[in-house]
């Protein structure tokens, strides 16, 4: 049977992005989209390519754990918005350099345990740890696959700058989500970015329960939150792959897994963000919102959102309004913390809404980075 102009000009999409022809790709998404194919549809398609995305000189898979939290950012555009985050991310996947492919290997014979990973992380081996996940994964379960290699980057926070868990967070989560895709190219990420980190040994349990014992703040999150640039955004980040990634922990590894958290704020003390002064008409509409947001001062935005908080209604314009701007700001060029830093600020929103403080914080914390790096 013959291929379809769209599977065919799909196929040249990925070559491009593989390519690292920015021009070609973002001209081959256009021509699908004119077709008539759901953006949303081109986006599931990049997953095998995107996993092979670098960010030098960083060692972190930024860019798939991007394409992981697009699946969050990209139900609150307005209808019709989609294709700009598209172009957005499909410029941002072709520009970057491309991880060499891990030829694939027949799954070795099983019992395979997950000791055997670690050996093989240990030898800086990405060919064997790879063929040694993917047999792991289909001899017990992707969620206990998923289980072990977060227990496994939970030991390495403070090296990694959470990046061991939040980064392998997402990725998991995309992994197993699709079961319509071959798990090799993510296996390959994951094993390519853990041998690179060394993160080889999996710590012991933290037994303390991180909701009852006395901490230096009133809430951790509060800490998080607090102050501005790109450690305290990481350590906001971190908390929300956590979060996000609950479904594959047990109570105890999910003690365990907020413990490493909290040691990883180490002695950081609060903040209260103060918006007095900042007093700002609120944001109805778009349009008003984004002439705001285009003066990148952060305080006068998180004001005029401040009013829409306590309702559900009023969040998801925030979401909407937040995810658009970002969108509508991009110039050609982003730090991959500009999308996944947005995720963990709305999931701040969702999850604390009736903290303003804690709210108000989050926000700042973001926007600052983001506006930082725009204006820079």
């Amino acid at each position: 049977m013959c291929a379809s102009p769209t599977e065919i000009t799909g196929k040249s999409l990925l070559e491009a992005v593989e390519a690292s022809d920015v021009d070609r790709a973002l001209e081959m998404c256009v021509k699908m989209v004119n077709q008539g194919v759901d953006p949303w549809k081109i986006h599931l398609s990049l997953f095998p390519t995107v996993q092979r995305v670098q960010n030098p000189p960083f060692i972190n898979p930024h860019l798939p754990k991007v394409y992981g939290i697009g699946r969050e950012l990209v139900p609150y555009l307005s209808e019709g918005r989609t294709g700009a985050f598209l172009s957005l991310e499909i410029r941002e996947y072709a520009r970057r350099p491309k991880m060499e492919k891990i030829p694939r290997v027949n799954r070795l014979p099983s019992p395979v345990g997950f000791k055997d990973i670690e050996t093989a992380i240990r030898a800086n081996d990405p060919e064997k740890t790879a063929a040694l996940m993917a047999t792991f994964l289909n001899q017990e379960s992707g969620a206990e696959f998923a289980r072990r290699l977060l227990l496994l980057g939970s030991g390495y926070l403070n090296s990694s700058l959470g990046h061991s868990v939040s980064c392998t967070a997402f990725i998991l989560s995309e992994m197993l989500e699709r079961t319509d895709v071959d798990p090799w190219p993510a296996l390959s990420a994951l094993a390519f970015y853990f041998c690179k980190g060394r993160f080889n040994t999996t710590p012991a349990l933290k037994k303390s329960n991180p909701f009852t014992e006395k901490q230096t703040s009133d809430h951790p999150m509060l800490r998080a939150t607090s102050g501005r640039g790109f450690v305290p955004l990481h350590q906001t980040i971190t908390r929300y792959a956590i979060e996000r990634v609950r479904r594959f922990l047990g109570p105890e590894d999910y003690s365990h897994m907020v413990n490493a958290w909290i040691d990883f704020l180490g002695d950081k003390g609060e903040e209260r963000v103060s918006l007095e002064g900042s007093s700002s008409e609120p944001a109805k509409e778009y349009d008003q919102f984004y002439e705001r947001f285009s003066t990148l001062k952060t305080k006068p935005v998180v004001a005029s959102l401040s009013g829409m908080i306590g309702s559900q209604e009023g969040r998801q314009k925030i979401k909407r309004f937040l995810v658009q701007g970002v969108c509508d700001k991009y110039q050609g060029a982003y730090d991959p913390h500009y999308l996944t830093g947005l995720g963990s600020a709305l999931w701040v929103l969702d999850q604390y809404w009736q903290d303003a403080r804690l709210v108000t914080n989050g926000l700042v914390q973001y926007l600052d980075f983001f506006f930082s790096g725009i204006k820079s």
